[in-house]
């Protein structure tokens, strides 16, 4: 398809990363002084045209990692009088940028931070929750905090790539990249509305960024349509920026591509946000390669869960039902990931005083890991920093989990600014059991995370940081190990050549440390009771034959019925998206 041409009329702006916030407020008769690289019309398209480019298509994937693949016409740059050459965002971008979230989970937590974030803005909660689009009852993702909210030059800033207008060390987002990337993870297309009150005035700003109007209108540059309203007077009066023809061909836009059929069904969205706070509507959600929604909202009404997490996750072995898989399948390591209540209980260090994460109508209970150990105690690592190398103390919380020895759980918590960043990072080498069911909890502040915020840069210290705490695990299972059963490497008892431990069954042999040969009994035990032993060791082992046998069988059966039970479950879930597409089509 040819590229789109766009009208004089457009705003064109700049690719812009400053993070300059000196920058003039927005007013009903000036643009705002910074130019950033979003569009704020979109270009007027027929209905003939659009209904021809839509029947040039082939049906949209709707699985987020096959989303990007589709063809690329060739395009043309397009100046206004007066303008420089820019630098051009082409659609594609929006989704290869969104892929740095390898796992939905992380794309949740960037909008949560968004609202903690708030919190210095006098934000009490932040609610998650599912919804549902009017114009075709899909399931859609509801994010809403009580923060400042956006005016509509900081809406604009939000909706520009890499412009961050956070400048306090102590909030988590810095990049200004994690709106887009989040929400672009979670499905094609999002809808924004936000009240503020700065300055002594007072507004709304709507804004909608949609990967699916900016594929199916064969856009080559990233269009954002956005109106706004000055509501200082009680009423909502549109702020025109150039022509009230432009605003209303943005109002036109964001009805035909939202899931909004009227300004009215608009301005409704904005009646339970009080004076300020701010709605984040996704909509459009990902699928999987079957077909199937990557969220599910249906198996807990009280959690939002990773379906395939929840398929694949866990201890490799689905076969096995016995108490400690069990326990392993709920403990909080396992449940973070696929459990969204899980993870966001666990996701900020600190406990709120005043803020409240509201997931589907619930609270989510905070969870210290720190205070659920046992045999707790606390290092302190003091590593250098900066050019000047200046030192800083880092308090680590390390112990037992209350399930040891019985779970093998291990691993270090880290968080980066009350936030948590690697979750059980397990630093000693598999296959070894020194600090099995030792866990650590720790602020690293002098690291800086990934992108993502999945994982840390691996900078120098984040390499001093592993070896310290691998020596930190050492240290410590050698002083606490004995409190599980163990004995610290040296003082091991030793083994028989089939490897299983001598024990003291009887009183006249003894186990020799530190050698694999038993003393010789000075009373051997006389050829009958020899022989009648002999007896009693083959039935037992006769035993452990059929046993063994019946084990596997049992083994074998639960297997199949798994496998019948998940294809059940595939089943249904195909029946159930069939059954919404046909909702969505009548």
């Amino acid at each position: 398809m040819p590229p789109k041409q766009i009208p004089a009329s457009v705003e064109v702006v700049d690719l812009d990363s400053s993070d300059d916030e000196g920058v003039a407020a927005t007013t009903a008769n000036r643009k705002p002084a910074y130019r950033d690289n979003l569009q704020a019309k979109p270009p007027s398209i027929g209905a003939a045209q659009l209904a021809s480019t839509v029947n040039n298509q082939s049906i949209e994937d709707r699985s987020f990692w096959r989303a990007g693949a589709y063809e690329i016409g060739t395009t043309k740059s397009t100046l206004l009088q007066g303008d420089l050459e820019h630098a051009r965002v082409h659609p594609k971008f929006l989704h290869s940028n969104a892929t740095s979230h390898k796992w939905a989970f992380g794309a949740i937590a960037e909008l949560l931070d968004n609202a903690v974030d708030e919190i210095e803005s006098g934000a009490t909660f932040v609610n998650v929750d599912q919804i549902y689009n009017s114009k075709d009852n899909s399931p859609a993702l509801l994010f809403q905090d009580d923060g400042g909210g956006m005016d509509p030059e900081r809406m604009r800033k939000c909706m520009s790539l890499g412009y961050s207008s956070k400048t306090s060390n102590t909030t988590i987002g810095q990049y200004g990249n994690g709106f887009k990337t989040s929400t672009m993870r979670l499905g094609a297309d999002v809808i924004v509305f936000s009240r503020s009150n700065r300055s002594g005035r007072a507004t709304q700003s709507i804004g909608l960024l949609s990967y699916t109007f900016l594929r199916r209108t064969g856009q080559d540059d990233v269009i954002v349509p956005m109106i706004d309203f000055d509501i200082s007077e009680n009423w909502a009066e549109p702020i025109i920026y150039s022509s009230k023809d432009d605003w209303s061909s943005n109002l036109k836009t964001i009805l035909e591509w939202s899931p909004f059929a009227s300004k009215d069904d608009l301005m409704q969205q904005f009646e339970n946000l009080g004076s300020h706070g701010t709605k984040v509507i996704i909509y459009n959600l990902w699928m999987n390669d079957e077909g199937i929604y990557e969220l599910n909202f249906d198996d807990d009404h009280e959690d939002i869960t990773l379906r395939d997490e929840a398929k694949h996750g866990g201890t490799g072995n689905t076969t096995k039902t016995s108490k400690r898989v069990l326990e392993l399948q709920s403990h909080i390591s396992y449940c973070i990931r696929f459990s969204l209540r899980a993870y966001a209980s666990i996701l900020y260090l600190k406990k709120f005083t005043n803020f409240r994460i509201i997931l589907r109508g619930k609270p989510v209970e905070q969870f210290s890991i720190a205070d659920d150990l046992k045999h707790a105690k606390t290092v302190v690592y003091n590593p250098q920093v900066g050019q000047g190398l200046k030192e800083v103390t880092v308090k680590t919380v390390i112990g037992f989990i209350k399930e040891a020895p019985a779970l093998g759980v291990c691993g270090f918590n880290i968080y980066h600014k009350n936030r948590l960043i690697r979750p059980y990072w397990k630093v000693t080498p598999d296959g070894n059991s020194r600090g099995h069911g030792v866990v650590g909890v720790l602020e690293a502040n002098f690291i800086e995370p990934a992108h993502d915020k999945q994982d840390f840069e691996r900078s120098t210290l984040f390499i001093k940081l592993e070896a310290r705490l691998k020596q930190m695990v050492s240290d410590y299972w050698k002083g606490h190990c004995h409190f599980l059963g163990h004995q610290p490497d040296g003082m091991r008892k030793s083994n028989d050549a089939s490897g299983n431990t001598y024990r003291n069954s009887f009183n006249h042999i003894t186990a020799t440390a530190g050698s694999e040969a038993c003393d010789q009994p000075e009373n051997p035990l006389n050829p009958a009771a020899l022989e009648a032993m002999a007896k009693e060791n083959d039935q037992l082992f006769r035993r452990c034959d059929e046993y063994r046998k019946k084990q596997a069988e049992m083994t074998r059966t639960i297997e199949e019925l798994e496998k019948e039970l998940e294809e059940t479950r595939n089943k249904c879930a195909r029946v159930s998206s069939y059954l919404r597409i046909q909702r969505m089509e009548t």
